[in-house]
């Protein structure tokens, strides 16, 4: 598998660290990880090559090799995004497609109320819980988190705290379908998610707390300002990263389409990746 690294340095001086993976000549596709995941996260890296595709990866602010910045927000964090894609592909208006998952939908939600999207691909994303009404839909627990993050940020703050690289794992794990634990128990996929949570726990894991602050509050988005076309895919299996499977999302967006995959949960990307590639690519 071919792979790069890459640093792209900001107009404030920060360096913002990733890698891209497949053949340079490939069609860009810009993946937005989840949760606390680094630049080491990708999905499909045997088909690249057969698929022309070359996956760029980035680390948000304070993660890996990716400088930290205090003042970040939804939409710097999407604007870094869009300088890291013209930096490595090095063109002054990149036009590319992004595929994010998990907790990384935010972000590439904000990137795409801009013209340089041209396509999303949404994989069993996270929803708006800062929202009463999507997070009425939650189970009790999920409520309980959302409240806490809304109006008690020094407890929400220690919640966070307790969790490393190792915790982060065994949380996943212990909360995966029977379908998922055949991905995730794989070795290829726990050396892969290890040396992402490594790199998204770095700096004892401010920048987790960062993005998980803004995911979980109310979303600063226009999601009818998003013009290009949205592919909502989730897991029939997945209960985990939308309380009703991605149907309020899909159904805020002007442009989008809700693809269910049967006897898939949460690890949909890993385990169909194809799909992903057929929804994303242009």
């Amino acid at each position: 598998m071919e792979s790069r690294t890459h640093e792209v340095r900001t107009r404030d001086g920060r360096v913002l660290a990733g890698r891209s993976y497949g053949p340079d000549n490939g069609e860009a596709l810009l993946f937005i990880a989840g949760a606390a995941s680094g630049k080491s996260m990708r999905f499909g890296t045997h088909l690249l090559r057969e698929r022309r595709v070359r996956m760029l990866c980035m680390d948000r602010p304070g993660m890996g090799g990716s400088d930290p910045y205090p003042e970040r927000t939804v939409q710097s964090t999407a604007d870094d995004y869009y300088t890291f894609v013209r930096g490595v592909l090095d063109v002054p208006s990149p036009r590319i497609s992004i595929v994010a998952n998990s907790q990384g939908a935010v972000f590439a939600l904000a990137a795409a109320q801009s013209a340089w999207v041209a396509r999303l691909v949404l994989v069993s994303p996270a929803d708006d819980i800062g929202d009463p009404t999507v997070r009425e839909l939650l189970p009790q627990a999920g409520r309980a988190f959302a409240e806490t993050i809304a109006n008690d940020p020094a407890a929400g703050e220690d919640i966070l705290r307790s969790f490393g690289p190792e915790q982060m794992e065994r949380f996943v794990l212990s909360a995966a379908s029977q379908s998922d634990q055949r991905v995730y128990r794989q070795g290829w996929f726990r050396e892969m998610y290890r040396a992402s949570l490594r790199e998204g726990f770095a700096r004892q894991g401010d920048a987790y707390v960062c993005d998980t602050f803004l995911a979980s509050r109310k979303w600063p988005l226009d999601l009818r300002s998003v013009q290009c076309r949205v592919v909502v895919m989730m897991g029939t299996e997945d209960d985990a990263h939308s309380p009703d499977q991605g149907l309020a999302l899909s159904e805020r967006l002007p442009h989008a389409r809700r693809q269910l995959v049967r006897g898939i949960g949460g690890a949909l990307l890993w385990e169909r990746p194809e799909l992903v590639f057929d929804a994303a690519m242009l």
